[in-house]
C-alpha cells in the first residue's frame, strides 16, 4: 500500500463553495439518493447540531476524502461520534483514510473524549477490515425504525417488566 503524501485536512462550513464541489460528491458514494439540495440543507442543519466536515486535500487542491464528526456528551463519557467517512474510490488503499481516523483521534484526545465511535453498515465488510486493522472493536448494535407519519403508532406499547431495556 502507498501511503498518500502531502494531504492537507481542512474543516469546511456549509456556506463554503468546496463543500458542493468536494464534499457532496463524497458523501453521494455513500448515499447516491442524495441530492445536491438535500444535501445543502442536510450540511446547514447538521452543521447547526455541531458535525464538522474535515477533508483531505492533496498538493493539487483535490478532495480525496471527508470526515463527518460531533462531539457528543454520553453516560458513557464523552465521544467523538464519526457520522460518515468516506474516501473517493480511486483514492482508496493509499492512506487517506488513515490520515483522516488519526486526526479525529488527535481531536478527541484533544477534547477529553473517552472514545471514538462510528457506525457501519452491516454489508461494509472492507469498512470493518478497516477499523478493525486500526484498533476499532465493535461495542454495539445500532438499531433503527423508519417512522412514517402514517403508520406511527398513537401510544407506545406496554413492556412487560421482565423485558424493558437495561
Amino acid at each position: 500500500m502507498s501511503a498518500v503524501m502531502n494531504l492537507t485536512l481542512t474543516d469546511l462550513a456549509p456556506d463554503d463553495p468546496r463543500m458542493s464541489a468536494d464534499v457532496a460528491p463524497l458523501i453521494r458514494t455513500l448515499r447516491p439518493q442524495l441530492t445536491a439540495s438535500a444535501f445543502a440543507a442536510f450540511a446547514e442543519e447538521a452543521y447547526g447540531q455541531g458535525l464538522r466536515f474535515t477533508v483531505a486535500y492533496d498538493a493539487t487542491g483535490r478532495g480525496l476524502g471527508v470526515a463527518t464528526h460531533r462531539l457528543l456528551a454520553t453516560s458513557r463519557g464523552r465521544v467523538l461520534f464519526v457520522d460518515d467517512l468516506v474516501t473517493a474510490p480511486e483514492s482508496r488503499g493509499r492512506g487517506v483514510g488513515a490520515h483522516l481516523l488519526a486526526e479525529l483521534e488527535r481531536r478527541a484526545l484533544a477534547a477529553a473524549c473517552a472514545r471514538v465511535e462510528l457506525d457501519s453498515g452491516t454489508a461494509n465488510v472492507h469498512a470493518h477490515r478497516f477499523y478493525h486493522a486500526r484498533r476499532m472493536t465493535i461495542g454495539a448494535l445500532h438499531f433503527g425504525l423508519d417512522i412514517a407519519a402514517d403508520t406511527a403508532p398513537d401510544t407506545a406499547p406496554e413492556v412487560a417488566p421482565d423485558t424493558a431495556p437495561e
